[in-house]
């Protein structure tokens, strides 16, 4: 069955390497007939929760009217979710973040059980020939997942990638390509 997936990238780099790995992944989802709707994150306008508590109380997840509002219509579609991010500071992008404390109007706007049971998946990429560097993107994505009851279908970690193009001498891009094969 053709599944509805959203795609949400970090960086405000265009053609970096989280950029890469999603186009891999992007790739091999269409190739596979899935629907992918992609937002770049790091390229559009999402400000931060006000914390207004004022979520879906118009038709929308926030007041406040940016880029989140199509990003969080498209997630109450999708069937699953992906985030592609580089490492920065130890953590994921800012952008990501954003979206991430966001989604806080699903569970206001009591929309939580609605988009519970999707899958999910974290790509990311770091500067560092260390791994673990990127725990610190990997956990609370996880623990997000978790709450809103979404099933982590894999995670490609991507070390040795701070250069653009860098992720294209890895197996970074066959790694993303291959949670295609996981929805």
């Amino acid at each position: 069955m053709n599944k509805k997936i959203v795609v949400i990238t970090g960086s405000p780099r265009k053609g970096g390497n989280s950029d890469i790995l999603a186009e891999a992944f992007i790739t091999a989802a269409e190739s596979k007939g899935h629907m992918v709707q992609r937002f770049d994150a790091g390229r559009l306008k999402i400000g931060g929760c006000h914390a207004c508590n004022r979520c879906f109380k118009t038709e929308k997840a926030c007041s406040f009217d940016d880029d989140f509002n199509k990003i969080a219509a498209a997630v109450q579609e999708a069937d699953a979710v992906i985030f592609s991010t580089p490492t920065y500071w130890f953590t994921m992008s800012s952008a990501i973040k954003a979206v991430l404390d966001r989604f806080y109007s699903f569970l206001i706007g009591g929309k939580a059980q609605e988009i519970a049971g999707k899958k999910a998946a974290i790509i990311a990429c770091c500067m560092s020939e260390d791994p673990g560097t990127m725990n610190d993107v990997k956990s609370p994505l996880m623990k997000s997942f978790a709450f809103l009851k979404w099933d982590c279908i894999g995670e490609v970690l991507v070390p040795k990638a701070g250069n653009p193009g860098d992720v294209k001498n890895t197996d970074g891009c066959e790694r993303a390509a291959a949670l295609a094969d996981l929805l």
